[in-house]
């Protein structure tokens, strides 16, 4: 839009002032020849008043060359006798190139005329001897004097009024697509999760009512949202009164083996029931490009985790970079991430089986993050569908993993761990920034 408004004044512009300035060229031109031509009348009818009143040829030469000294023009008096008082022409008298000019002027006509290089104004005098003819020779220069500077000024002032209008049609660009650039902005950080972005009612009416319509729009999505979460929230205590019933109720079990089973069914009914809560409750993104240190996050996970491994007398190994790890990635996302991995291998392996945590940089800039045990492994690779089921899990936790890859730009591999035998998780998080 803008660079569209820019070129249709430009345009507009231009024609404009080249229609004022060709006419204003032309009647520069046509202005500075009248003016030299009327300078070489007024000079030759002075000299014709010299030459009708003064008889003595060599008084009229010496007046001749007194004004031709001062003048930027060539004064010639052609006398009745054909003698020439003055400036006299290169050719010789009887080949002059302008006989005509000067019979026409004896004839009594006053007259101007152009030549090969310039022009020339003629007047007739009438003397005791019969008429004579003053001749005033315009050079081409002069009938030209002042043009090109004139005109250069005047060329100068259509660029300096072009170049004007040009910066004030790119501010006037600017005011009518700013606010078309703002809900463009705002569309895009709404789509990357700020839904608390507001867009400026500002500009033209229908970018105002763009404006408005997207506020209102962000407005329901957040309503939305919040009435979504109390209902999650509602969820959660429901279910979490029933189960809590269904323990107490287990409890009470006197058969041991029907009591584990129960046990290990309840602990799995709420380990589902809480990683669909927490799902649900997972808060929109507030980061347009979310950044974390990987290193950091997985350090305070793991510190927090290291009692529980004590108390189970479980091995848990961390290896670290050097330096920072950023990813792509929210860190609260990522400490959620961590724990979803380190409560699967704390829930479905033995007490007392190693653990290892890896994190390290890849060439490209993106950041491996890995968890393998020695434990059983993985039972299926269909483990990270949604809401598939195995060895007592809800398959929920491995897919928040895997849509937080998927997020970062990175990916989620289930293997084999060649070092410990059991289950590797690695999660791969692109790069932050990217």
């Amino acid at each position: 839009m803008r660079r569209r408004m820019w070129t249709l004044m430009a345009a507009t512009t231009s024609a404009v002032i080249l229609a004022f300035l060709l006419p204003l060229l032309l009647l520069l031109h046509t202005l500075a020849e009248d003016r030299a031509l009327d300078a070489a009348v007024q000079e030759a009818q002075r000299i014709a008043v010299l030459a009708a009143n003064v008889t003595d040829p060599a008084e009229l030469a010496t007046l001749v060359e007194l004004v031709d000294a001062e003048s930027p023009r060539s004064l010639t008096v052609v006398m009745p006798g054909g003698e020439i008082v003055g400036a006299a022409p290169a050719e010789p008298v009887g080949v002059r190139t302008d006989d005509q000019d000067v019979a026409r002027a004896r004839a009594g006509a006053a007259f101007v005329g152009r030549t090969g290089d310039g022009a020339a104004a003629y007047v007739p005098a009438i003397t005791s001897a019969g008429t004579a003819v003053v001749r005033s020779r315009v050079p081409e220069s002069e009938l030209h004097r002042g043009v090109g500077r004139a005109t250069a000024t005047i060329v100068g002032l259509g660029l300096l009024l072009l170049v004007g209008a040009m910066v004030t049609a790119d501010r006037l660009a600017r005011t009518v697509s700013a606010p078309f650039h703002d809900l463009a902005a705002a569309a895009d950080a709404m789509r990357e999760g700020e839904l608390a972005t507001r867009v400026p009612e500002r500009g033209v009416p229908e970018a105002v009512a763009l404006a408005r319509a997207l506020n209102r729009l962000a407005a329901r999505v957040v309503g939305l949202l919040a009435a979504e979460r109390d209902s999650v929230a509602d969820l959660s205590h429901r279910l979490r009164t029933p189960v809590t019933a269904l323990r107490l109720d287990v409890e009470g079990v006197t058969d041991p083996d029907v009591a584990e089973r129960l046990h290990l069914h309840l602990a799995h009914l709420e380990r589902t029931v809480d990683a669909i809560v927490h799902d649900a409750r997972r808060p929109v993104r507030s980061a347009v490009t979310p950044s974390g240190d990987v290193a950091a996050v997985v350090a305070e996970r793991i510190a927090f985790w290291t009692p529980l491994a004590d108390d189970q007398a479980r091995t848990l190994t961390l290896d670290l970079p050097a330096g920072p790890a950023a990813a792509a990635v929210d860190p609260a996302e990522l400490r959620d991430v961590v724990d979803v991995l380190l409560d699967n291998v704390f829930a479905h392996t033995a007490e007392g089986v190693r653990t290892a945590v890896t994190v390290r940089t890849l060439p490209d800039g993106a950041v491996e993050l890995t968890v393998e045990d020695a434990g059983p492994g993985l039972p299926s690779r269909d483990v990270v569908s949604r809401g598939t089921s195995g060895a007592g899990s809800s398959g929920l936790g491995l897919d928040i993993v895997r849509r937080t890859a998927l997020a970062s730009g990175g990916r989620l591999e289930l293997d084999r761990s060649p070092l410990l035998g059991g289950a590797r998780v690695r999660l791969v998080l692109g790069p932050a920034g990217s």
